[in-house]
Parts: C-alpha cells; structure tokens; sequence
C-alpha cells in the first residue's frame, strides 16, 4: 500500500504522523511511504532520516495527500477539505463531535476516516487516546504554573508553595487518564490537589493510587460551588467518547473564582467543559474572562513534539500496519480499528458521533 504523510498545519504543530523509524518498519513489509518535506522537522526529524528509512520525499501536501492511506497527527483544516478526495483512507485525530464542518467535508468526500481517539478495546480502553492524554494532562499543570505567574496574568501563586505560605489549589473535572497525569504532576510540584468524577468505582481506584494526597469527591453542583472560589488552577479533563464534552462549570461559577485564577480545559478538543471557554492556540494561547486567565489549546503536545511524536507513533504503529496490510474491508469484525471508523462511503457510521449530527446520518 502507499502511505502518504503530510506535514501537519495547524497552528505551532509540530508533531508527525509517522516517524523515520516506523517508516522503516513499513517499507520493510513491503509498504510505499510518501512523506512531504520538512514534516517531521519540528520533531527533530530531517528530510534525510526519512530517505534512509525507505521513504520518498515528496515537495507538496497533494503528492502526500494522493495514497491510499494518509497518516496524519491532527484533524484537516478546512485548507485541506479539497484533498480529501484523494485518498481511501485517512487516519488521524478527527474529533468530530466538536467540528461539524469538517464531518460535512469528509461525508463528501467518500473516504474512509478512522479517528485516533475512537479507537477501543474489548475492555473500553482507548490505546491512541491514552498516550496523548497523558502528555495533555501532564502539560495541563505545566502551563497552570506558568500562566499563575503575575506577568501571564495570573495571581502570582507558586503551586508549590514554600515553608510558611500555602502551596496553590489544584481542582480537576475528571479522573481519567489526563486527570491522572495532572494530578500526579500537580503533586509533584507539592499543590494541594482535588478530583471530582462520578464514577465512584474510579474514585476507589484513585484512592488506591493516591491515598489521602489527594481529595476524591463526587462531582456535583454543591461540590463545585463550595471549591471553585478557593481554586487556583482549574483543570477540564472530562472525556465521552465520541460526543461533545459537557458543560461543567458555568459562567457564574466562574465568576465566584478569584481574579488571576486559571483555567486549562484539556476537553476543549470535544467541545470544552467550561462554559467561558473558547479554543486559544500556541501562539494567542490564553485570554482573561470575567477576571480569570482561560486557555484552551487543542493541540497542546504539540509543544512537545519530540516526546508527543515518538509516544503516538509507540501506539499507532501497529494499527497503521494492520491497516497497511489487511486493509478495513478484511479487517476482523472484532479489530480495535472497526470503532475507530467515524466516516465511511459518505456515511457517518459511529454511533457517539451520529447522536451528535443524527441530521447527517
């Protein structure tokens, strides 16, 4: 099969669908790599490590485009929509729930686009989400920091605190596995940190995990409103497969918190979780409402592209592969792949995505 690996273009991403070492793998099982110039540079991967992996280096984004499948980090911009019908096969973060104009594009299209984050397992776990969330949950608390800092427009809080002054306020909106991450780094830097999540299975595995460092309570109105006030840091890390995030925190609760407070809604991607919240980017990446500093950067690993990059590629080579290989139509009906196809024949086929659009199915 040729595989195209266009270089992604959305704003400061810097991550590559494919590195030079899972481009080996796949010309060595006797697959044709196409990848455009310069993709994998702001991973630290040069057009020359590609030529010596197998690939060919293509000079435009239609000569990647134009394979069966197209490998890609990020979902297509709408620069990108009249590509579309070029390939068979699209894989990438598409996050539909959140974009319907892309959904539109791709249902015109014809092609088949399976989506990184719908990916599932026999035991609900979804394999290309997680490593992304982690790195996302992880960064969560690292921009939190920075953005208290006064000259970000923050409070002028240090997380951490110090001997005779409190260490900040860390309140997270889910205990999945970017609320995980945030929680582990929020407590490494020595803040005071709470979980909400409704699942209370998951808040006994928590407790496991964390014992009495960090406060686990059922998420709810009264919860909210009693911590949102006391809060420095607020972090959305609220996820349903498939479907736009819902909302949490409304505009009035935001208001109770106090000026310099921050938000990180790493849910943005479904939609966000906070009411206030609008997408931010790399380079606007926050903004002050109702006094409080607000970000909301859906591609936040691609801050770190030389982790974020090698850690999606640990994970998606071996559906890239099996794709590569069997292709969808002979894929065992019981293949993690199956769930991740949102879109196929102009049809919307995942059924998260088409309780959000049933006016497309």
């Amino acid at each position: 099969m040729e595989i195209g690996v266009p270089k992604e273009i959305k704003d400061q991403e810097f991550r590559v669908g494919l590195t030079p070492s899972s481009v080996r793998t796949l010309v060595e099982q006797g697959h044709g790599v196409f990848v455009e110039s310069q993709a994998g540079q702001g991973s630290g991967f040069a057009d020359v490590e590609y030529i010596q992996a197998g690939a060919t280096i293509v000079s435009t984004a239609r000569a990647a485009w134009e394979r069966e499948l197209v490998v890609k980090v990020k979902e297509p911009l709408p620069m990108e929509y009249p590509l579309l019908t070029l390939p068979k096969w699209l894989f990438t973060y598409l996050h539909l729930a959140a974009d319907r104009p892309l959904t539109e594009a791709l249902l015109q299209s014809g092609l088949t686009a399976l989506a990184y984050e719908t990916v599932e397992l026999a035991d609900g776990r979804l394999p290309l989400l997680g490593p992304m969330s982690q790195i996302a949950g992880r960064l969560a608390v690292q921009f939190g920091a920075r953005y208290l800092e006064k000259q970000q427009g923050g409070r002028g809080v240090l997380l951490g605190g110090i001997p005779g002054v409190a260490p900040g306020r860390v309140l997270i909106l889910g205990g999945g596995v970017v609320g995980t991450e945030a929680a582990k780094m929020a407590l490494g830097l020595g803040a005071q940190v709470t979980i909400l999540d409704i699942n209370v299975d998951r808040l006994n595995q928590l407790e496991a995990l964390f014992g009495s460092r960090v406060q686990l309570l059922y998420s709810n109105r009264s919860h909210l409103d009693h911590l949102l006030p006391q809060t420095d840091l607020l972090i959305g890390a609220v996820l349903v497969l498939g479907k736009r995030a819902p909302i949490l925190v409304s505009r009035a609760q935001v208001k109770t918190m106090r000026p310099g407070s921050v938000i990180i809604d790493v849910a943005v991607d479904q939609g966000g979780c906070i009411e206030t919240l609008k997408v931010t980017s790399h380079s606007q990446p926050s903004y002050l409402e109702e006094g409080v500093v607000h970000v909301g950067i859906p591609n936040m690993p691609g801050a770190v592209p030389w982790t974020a990059t090698q850690a999606l590629n640990n994970s998606t080579l071996p559906y890239v592969l099996q794709l590569a290989q069997q292709a969808l139509e002979r894929l065992p009906s019981d293949s993690p792949l199956v769930k991740g196809v949102n879109v196929q024949a102009h049809r919307l086929v995942h059924s998260a995505v088409q309780s959000v659009f049933p006016d497309l199915v």
